[in-house]
């Protein structure tokens, strides 16, 4: 009975708390006025970078790392989840501005020579046929097994 009673007080808490949880929905229009301010800051901080190295991530990394979180805290302080279709285009956009021009060349994979490749296939045949010989010659063996 008296476990009913506690529930009974705790319903209105929770209403209140789940009315409180209501209220913060993502405003997205602060977070859109706020991420520009993200994108800048990058900017100003890519000048310090040679053009020719932006497609280098280690010569800029934690200009990078400050940009993503600038846009993490911009779209909390609006209430808003992380990542969202709204930042994910805003980052998509400075990803354009900034690295469009850095496409992975495709790698052309080539054959070794046949020196190299036939070595490398005889190797483990050959450890095979001899342990193969090793264990059935210990196991004809009756004077090894005792």
């Amino acid at each position: 009975m008296e476990a009913s009673g506690c529930r009974r007080r705790q319903l209105p808490v929770l209403l209140l708390w789940g009315a409180r949880q209501q209220t913060n929905l993502c405003d997205e229009s602060l977070m859109l006025e706020k991420l520009p301010a993200c994108g800048k800051s990058f900017e100003e901080m890519m000048k310090k970078v040679d053009t020719k190295r932006w497609c280098n991530l280690t010569e800029f990394i934690t200009y990078y790392d400050n940009f993503t979180q600038c846009t993490e805290r911009e779209a909390n302080n609006a209430s808003c989840f992380w990542p969202n279709p709204l930042t994910e285009g805003f980052i998509t956009g400075i990803h354009r501005q900034f690295f469009s021009n850095c496409t992975s060349e495709k790698v052309n994979w080539e054959d070794p020579p046949d020196e190299i490749l036939v070595t490398l296939i005889l190797i483990p045949v050959m450890l095979t046929c001899a342990m193969i010989t090793l264990v059935v010659w210990c196991s004809k063996r009756s004077d090894i097994l005792v």
